[in-house]
């Protein structure tokens, strides 16, 4: 129901693109992109019951998320976590210097947006969210975590309504 006005919104010319129609594809795409994925994950987990396999949720409420960091533990958690186990830990996690602990949160969303697909829309969501998560980790995130609990959210899923932009766009420009 969400996929089809999202959709055409995104395939709108940009001189037909008002900001209110523009806002209204994010959201429909948010909305999509959670519903689709959630959906194919909890088909995999039922059907995994089925056959006598447990497997762990794959989403946890991630658009009530208070920070991109946050937003990160709630959604996808299997691809997030094969991430951190398998590139930002054994690059050093956080138990190195700061600047080589930016470095690698960087890095790995930079490989978490290739994962995705071989574009620069794709190379562009990752390095949104990894320098979100550098971000997050210096005086901003300490200002953004004193911010009463709505208007963390109201960051959180502005940040994540606009990262979701690059997701479905042929290429930056049309983002």
């Amino acid at each position: 129901a969400v996929a089809l006005p999202a959709n055409e919104i995104f395939a709108l010319p940009a001189h037909e693109l008002t900001a209110p129609l523009a806002w209204l594809g994010a959201v429909c795409y948010a909305l999509q992109i959670y519903f689709d994925f959630s959906g194919y994950t909890d088909m995999a987990v039922g059907m995994g019951k089925m056959f006598g396999f447990q497997f762990l949720e794959n989403f946890n409420f991630p658009y009530i998320a208070q920070s991109i960091r946050d937003f990160w533990r709630r959604w996808h958690i299997s691809l997030s976590s094969w991430f951190r186990d398998y590139l930002y830990i054994p690059l050093g996690g956080n138990r190195v210097s700061e600047a080589r602990n930016y470095f690698n949160l960087i890095l790995v969303f930079l490989l978490c947006g290739l994962w995705h697909g071989a574009s620069w829309t794709f190379v562009g969501w990752g390095l949104y969210h990894g320098v979100f998560l550098v971000l997050e980790r210096t005086a901003f995130g300490s200002f953004i975590d004193r911010l009463p609990r709505p208007f963390r959210h109201a960051y959180a899923l502005l940040a994540i309504l606009i990262g979701w932009v690059l997701f479905p766009a042929e290429n930056i420009p049309q983002a």
